[in-house]
């Protein structure tokens, strides 16, 4: 027994090193330079995590890259099957038989997380979404995305379905570098589809000045991610964030990144590259909130800036990003904007601008009861 002891206490600080903590109060981090690639700072950037609806950059990747290939168009019609119209919030509510264009799933994704939109898309360029979700891991680990996996094109829960910081930074930088002409999409924050304005959801986007887009995710597993992309006077910078506790959170941590990176706060001297770091994840994804199914295999909230669900032993976490207890509260989009064009930024390099929130759909309205599965929209 006293051996086992030993052995165990051994083994405890191996572990740890390996795999960090499961549930509350770890988050992973990166921000890259995005004309050369360099790694400013990073934290926990290799460790495998839940995308949610980040998985939609890579939907989205693989319908830029259909297009910049001619095999499909902007203005093609794609019919929503019964699956489709089945998936749970976020969504444009479409029935089975209804239409839409490519250029109107790929707004709906950006603007709206559509599930729905997704998977339009993915049955169109891949058959059955199981086919495109195929497709999609091919496709990240030949874009260097060696530690994830797809099993859908929505980013809705999957205990296999896993991702790292690290690799969706260069997701996003990709997605830049490559498709210069469909790039601008992802600074959209409004578009009108049959007659309906439909608002952004992402803040980032809306407000920090400079914002050129990306973004959101949210499930009880992977936490509130964000992917950011920015430019201020003459410097480009991606940031990813994963497992952010709350949604004002994974915004406060991203605009201090950002800041801090625009600002030149970290090494003048960068000593990795982001396509030559280290791609061994550690460890299993953190289930990281206290609400939903704890069983990630079943489906969950996707997407969500303001979940009805209770977020039990929130602990503060000991960040250089966090550094202050206020969340940022009551964020407002600026204005309104047209598509392929965001709100004009302020010139005030503030946290973020006030404002209403985002009209819900009736669907959504009502109370979440707790310990159910809950469906939402970032």
């Amino acid at each position: 027994m006293n051996t086992v002891k030993s052995i165990l206490l051994i083994l405890m600080p191996v572990w740890l090193l390996m795999v960090p903590a499961s549930s509350y109060g770890q988050h992973a981090a990166i921000i890259i330079d995005a004309d050369n690639g360099s790694v400013l700072h990073e934290e926990n950037a290799t460790h495998s995590w839940y995308p949610a609806s980040l998985t939609k950059v890579m939907t989205l990747y693989m319908a830029f890259d259909a297009l910049q290939a001619g095999q499909i168009h902007l203005y093609d019609t794609l019919r929503a099957s019964r699956h489709a119209a089945l998936q749970p919030n976020s969504k444009l509510g479409l029935r089975q038989g209804e239409t839409l264009t490519v250029q109107d799933a790929i707004l709906a994704l950006i603007t709206r997380s559509a599930n729905d939109a997704a998977v339009v898309l993915a049955e169109h360029l891949g058959g059955t979404e199981e086919s495109f979700a195929v497709k999609m891991t091919s496709k990240a680990h030949s874009l260097g995305m060696y530690d994830t996996h797809f099993m859908n094109a929505t980013g809705l829960p999957h205990q296999w379905q896993v991702t790292t910081s690290r690799d969706m930074a260069m997701l996003a930088w990709k997605t830049q570098r490559n498709f210069p002409d469909y790039y601008p999409y992802f600074a959209t924050h409004t578009f009108n589809f049959k007659g309906r304005e439909l608002r952004g959801i992402n803040k980032f986007t809306a407000s920090y000045p400079g914002a050129e887009g990306m973004k959101t995710g949210f499930t009880c597993g992977s936490g509130y991610n964000l992917i950011s992309s920015a430019s201020q006077n003459g410097k480009h910078l991606i940031g990813v964030i994963l497992g952010g506790m709350t949604s004002p959170e994974r915004y406060q941590l991203m605009i201090n990144m950002m800041n801090d990176g625009f600002a030149n706060r970290f090494n003048p001297y960068p000593v990795k590259n982001i396509s030559t770091m280290t791609t061994s994840s550690a460890g299993i994804p953190p289930y990281q909130l206290g609400c939903g199914n704890a069983a990630p295999t079943t489906i969950g909230s996707n997407d969500n800036d303001t979940p009805r669900v209770v977020v039990k032993n929130m602990h503060a976490r000991n960040s250089r990003y966090l550094n202050s207890s206020r969340p940022v509260k009551n964020i407002k989009h600026i204005g309104k904007s047209k598509s392929y064009a965001k709100s004009k930024p302020t010139n005030k390099n503030k946290h973020l601008i006030k404002t209403s929130s985002v009209t819900k759909s009736k669907k959504s309205a009502g109370k979440t009861k707790p310990g159910k599965t809950h469906y939402h929209h970032s």
